[in-house]
C-alpha cells in the first residue's frame, strides 16, 4: 500500500509549531516575556525581588525552558539579574543611566511634537483631549495605573499624528528603566495633577499650530524629570542601582 500523503493542515502546521512556522515554546517565550516585562517595569515586581523558574512554568503550564528563554531576554534589557549560585532577581533601577535616557526620550519627543503641532487634524486634536479626559478621572480616582496607561497614550498618540509611530517604538526601548522610575513618582502629593497640567501646556500649542511652543512644552514636561531624580531616590534608595 503507498505511504499516506500528508494533508495540506500538517504540512502548513506540524507538531510543535504553530501558524507562520513559530515554535510552540517560542510562543510561549514571548507570551511569558511580555508578561514579566510588564510586571517588572510596573514594579508590581520591585527591585531585589526573586523570580522563580519553576514557579512561572507551572503558572503557564508550560516546561522551563520558554521561562528561561523569556528570562535571558529580561536580562539582555537589564531588568533582571542572573547569579548561577544564588537565583534571578528583579534588577535594581540603574540611577547612572537615567539622565541619558530621558535626555534621548526629549530630544525625540520634541521633535514629534513640533511636527504633530504642524500635521494634527481636528479628529486627532479631539482624540488626545479624550486621552487626557481619562487621565483626569484616573488622577481623581487616584488611579496610578490606568493614569500611567493614559500617559503612555498621550505620548504615543503625538509621535503617530506626526507620522512617525516607529519613534515611540524606539522610546520605548529606551525609557524602559525610566518608567520604572516614574513610576515611583505618581504617589507624590500633587504629581498627577502637575503632569496632566503638563500636558495641557503641551495641546494648547497644538492647538494653536504653533510647533515651536508645542516643542518647548514637551522639552520642559520631560525635563521635570531629571529634576524628580534625587528627591525619589532619597525616597526610595533601597529600589536604585547606585554607583560607587
Amino acid at each position: 500500500m503507498p505511504a499516506r500523503s500528508p494533508k495540506k493542515s500538517e504540512l502548513r502546521n506540524p507538531a510543535g509549531q504553530r501558524r507562520g512556522n513559530r515554535p510552540r515554546t517560542e510562543t510561549a517565550a514571548a507570551r511569558i516575556h511580555a508578561d514579566l516585562r510588564a510586571e517588572l517595569v510596573s514594579l508590581h515586581r520591585k527591585p531585589g525581588d526573586p523570580i522563580l523558574e519553576a514557579e512561572i512554568a507551572m503558572s503557564y503550564g508550560v516546561s522551563r525552558t520558554p521561562v528561561r528563554e523569556a528570562i535571558l531576554r529580561l536580562s539582555d534589557e537589564g531588568l533582571v539579574e542572573i547569579f548561577p549560585q544564588s537565583g534571578i532577581f528583579v534588577s535594581r533601577i540603574p540611577l547612572a543611566a537615567l539622565p541619558e535616557a530621558i535626555i534621548i526620550r526629549k530630544s525625540l519627543e520634541e521633535t514629534t511634537t513640533r511636527m504633530a503641532a504642524e500635521r494634527a487634524s481636528k479628529s486627532q486634536i479631539l482624540g488626545l483631549h479624550s486621552i487626557l479626559a481619562r487621565q483626569r478621572e484616573a488622577d481623581a480616582a487616584g488611579d496610578r495605573e490606568a493614569f500611567h496607561q493614559a500617559d503612555e497614550a498621550f505620548h504615543a498618540g503625538i509621535a503617530d499624528i506626526a507620522g512617525y509611530p516607529g519613534i515611540w517604538r524606539l522610546i520605548l526601548q529606551v525609557k524602559v528603566h525610566v518608567d520604572r522610575f516614574r513610576r515611583l513618582t505618581l504617589p507624590q502629593r500633587g504629581r498627577m495633577a502637575e503632569v496632566i497640567a503638563e500636558h495641557e501646556a503641551v495641546m494648547t500649542a497644538i492647538e494653536a499650530r504653533d510647533p515651536s511652543s508645542a516643542g518647548s512644552a514637551m522639552a520642559r514636561h520631560l525635563e521635570r524629570l531629571l529634576a524628580d531624580i534625587a528627591t525619589t531616590k532619597h525616597n526610595n534608595p533601597e529600589f536604585f542601582d547606585q554607583p560607587n
